[in-house]
């Protein structure tokens, strides 16, 4: 089965962006997470589907 999901590291290599951006700053615009597991062990990671189209909206022009 393919890899669907990337982890917060992952997106935010892909995004050329720090970590700290992909957990704060991310979801207020837009970029939706998944949340797998509960409490301090709990991990965010993001469709990969859903990253490439947020990068694609995010275009000028």
């Amino acid at each position: 089965m393919p890899t669907q999901f990337m982890n917060a590291k992952q997106t935010a290599e892909y995004l050329n962006m720090s970590i700290t951006w992909v957990y704060r700053d991310a979801p207020k615009l837009g970029l939706v997470p998944y949340k797998f597991g509960n409490g301090r062990s709990a991990k965010l990671q993001f469709k990969i589907t859903d990253v490439y189209a947020w990068a694609r909206q995010q275009k000028l022009g």
